[in-house]
């Protein structure tokens, strides 16, 4: 397994045990703030809508607030109209509602993402999600041809279970979820935030950057975010890669992690090979949150790609 894909499965591992207390006040900017959009259909996720011009949907990654999303609405909000997600059970939100057992978390975000699409009448929007949000992106990008314009997917992988495991799949997955989950929602809250802040400071270089996410993790609700990480963890989208024709920018973050530059790279390739005409940008100055990490750059190659 890669470095950087180690520092995923971490970041989504040490997310899973947080503890679901009372959200601490986080400060946010005036892009942040902007109104939201009055509903039109019962969406599972709360929606910032800032800007105008052609439409970007921007998903966070696990545990991530809308506010990672800041400095690219500010670097977009010109030209695009941002529809800036917040994802249920993170950061202080409430929970999603669960009508079952065999809910899915990224399921349920895949198909409200549609929903906004449709509702809104959005002309092949541009979809960009992180980490988690990035698999989301994905998935709608897979179950609906022809919906969105463009895929920007930062710092994600179609199956991250097989990073870090070759053999894995998704069937012996699920198998071991019950296990998993268990040991996730087990564990001493004082020793989780010890460890997530050695995590999360291998994730993100600017201290203060490393707090607000320290702060968004230590906010959301415990079960909310294990249920994700294991849907994340069980579902395989490698068979469905070139079913997916809509064009797509993969951002990799390229430093930060014990392994190489080349190490990363490969495993990327490898994992996205049966993506036709994908396009791969690594960031050899960020790590995970490469939109925090290095903005310049994250930037830049939006520019070029949108």
């Amino acid at each position: 397994m890669t470095a950087c894909n180690l520092s995923l499965l971490a970041c989504l591992t040490a997310a899973a045990v947080a503890c679901g207390s009372t959200p601490p006040s986080i400060s946010t900017s005036s892009t942040a703030t902007s109104p939201r959009a009055a509903a039109r259909v019962d969406l599972p996720f709360g929606v910032r809508v800032v800007g105008h011009g052609p439409a970007v949907i921007l998903v966070p990654g696990l545990a991530s607030s809308a506010d990672v999303w800041n400095g690219t609405v500010a670097h977009l909000k010109d030209r695009f109209t941002c529809y800036v997600l917040e994802l249920p059970g993170f950061v202080g939100r409430p929970a999603p509602a669960v009508s079952s057992a065999s809910t899915s978390f990224v399921a349920t975000m895949r198909d409200g993402i549609t929903a906004l699409i449709r509702d809104r009448h959005l002309d092949k929007p541009i979809l960009v999600g992180h980490s988690l949000g990035g698999f989301i992106a994905m998935d709608v990008a897979r179950s609906q041809p022809g919906l969105l314009g463009k895929l920007v997917i930062v710092d994600a992988l179609p199956f991250l279970a097989a990073a870090w495991n070759p053999t894995a799949t998704a069937e012996s997955m699920r198998a071991g979820a019950p296990a998993m989950r268990k040991a996730m929602l087990d564990g001493d809250d004082e020793a989780f935030a010890t460890r997530e802040r050695a995590m999360i400071a291998s994730m993100i270089s600017d201290p203060a950057n490393q707090k607000m996410a320290f702060d968004w993790v230590m906010a959301s609700d415990r079960k909310t975010v294990v249920d994700a990480m294991i849907d994340l963890l069980s579902t395989d989208l490698r068979p469905a890669l070139p079913s997916i024709t809509t064009p797509t920018l993969v951002i990799e973050a390229g430093t930060g992690w014990e392994q190489s530059k080349e190490q990363i790279v490969e495993r990327y390739r490898e994992q996205y090979s049966g993506l036709r005409g994908v396009k791969h940008a690594v960031a050899d100055h960020a790590r995970h949150f490469v939109m925090l990490d290095d903005p310049a750059f994250f930037d830049a190659q939006l520019d070029s790609f949108l």
